[in-house]
């Protein structure tokens, strides 16, 4: 009877402890995969492929797996509408936009970057300022993206009109070949698909967004509503990663490139150049974010009651 009861009691240890290990019962629910998602191309996300390639994540006992990448920020928005994403990386913009008018269950973790977009008009084309793209066509990532309102921002502060241009809704993949084919004559995007432009000898440089904004706020780290319930402790290790990771490309730069170079394909040269014009940082400037809002209100791209409640809803706590 001993023998027996010692071998039911060994059994029973052992499916418990292959359960603990393969994934089934309560530690199944804790390692769930994360899906994140991100913008195809952009540089603006690469603590994200760096956190990727590095293990960052499973370092912080995370299982994350890449279930989107998409080729603008509202693209990315309806996928977390749709329950899609838990995690990602995208514009401030259409992540105001969506949790305003289309009720997204997000939070904002942690600021990405700052700066990182330009204007970009044909070389030899005589194009020397803003106010030489009057009747002309230029092209956006998408309206209410962190592009338009930048765009929308140097117009104003150089007094042209914004109905003296036309806008054209053209994804940044495609955005060069849109101006080598004169369908626009200028267009604005993130990098590193200036910096291309550029070195096709198709583009030059008008202006950069620190030009038109110096030190603005353009990307950021998003978790979903559901997830952060399901895992209270979720936001701050996610924040500790992407940490971590902007850290490795502050002290690893030329290891960042290659991975940059692997995860993407772009030419290293294009990525080197483009990296000048991206500063990498987890700091929110709050006034930065309330100009944001304000400026998307303003415009009447998102409809809301109280501007400072707003805030508070969109951000976590570790965000704030």
């Amino acid at each position: 009877m001993r023998n027996k009861k010692s071998h039911f009691i060994f059994l029973l240890a052992a499916v418990l402890f292959s359960a603990a290990f393969s994934g089934t019962g309560c530690q199944r629910s804790q390692g769930k995969p994360l899906r994140l998602g991100y913008l195809v191309g952009d540089l603006h996300h690469l603590p994200a492929l760096v956190a990727l390639e590095k293990k960052l994540f499973e370092q912080a006992d995370l299982t994350v797996e890449v279930a989107g990448v998409f080729p603008a920020g509202p693209e990315e928005m309806a996928a977390f509408r749709a329950g899609e994403l838990d995690i990602g990386y995208v514009g401030i913009a259409p992540v105001v936009s969506s949790v305003a008018n289309a009720g997204a269950e997000v939070k904002i973790l942690s600021l990405v970057n700052e700066e990182g977009s330009a204007i970009v008009v044909p070389s030899g084309s005589g194009i020397g300022s803003l106010p030489d793209l009057r009747g002309k066509f230029i092209a956006v990532p998408g309206y209410s993206t962190v592009q338009d309102l930048l765009l929308r921002i140097a117009l104003e502060e150089r007094d042209v009109a914004p109905d003296s241009i036309k806008t054209v809704v053209v994804k940044p993949p495609e955005m060069g070949e849109a101006l080598r084919q004169k369908s626009v004559s200028a267009f604005i995007a993130w990098e590193p698909f200036a910096a291309m432009a550029v070195h096709s000898g198709g583009g030059k440089i008008l202006l950069t967004s620190s030009d038109i904004w110096p030190h603005h706020p353009c990307c950021v780290l998003i978790v979903s509503e559901p997830a952060l319930r399901d895992r209270p402790e979720l936001g701050e290790r996610l924040r500790n990663v992407h940490q971590k990771a902007i850290a490795f490309i502050s002290s690893h730069p030329e290891e960042s490139i290659d991975i940059a170079v692997k995860r993407t394909g772009i030419q290293k040269e294009i990525i080197r150049e483009a990296l000048t014009r991206i500063s990498y940082t987890a700091k929110f400037n709050p006034e930065h974010l309330k100009r944001y809002v304000h400026f998307l209100a303003e415009m009447k791209y998102i409809k809301i009651k109280d501007e400072h409640e707003f805030l508070n809803r969109l951000l976590s706590e570790c965000g704030k």
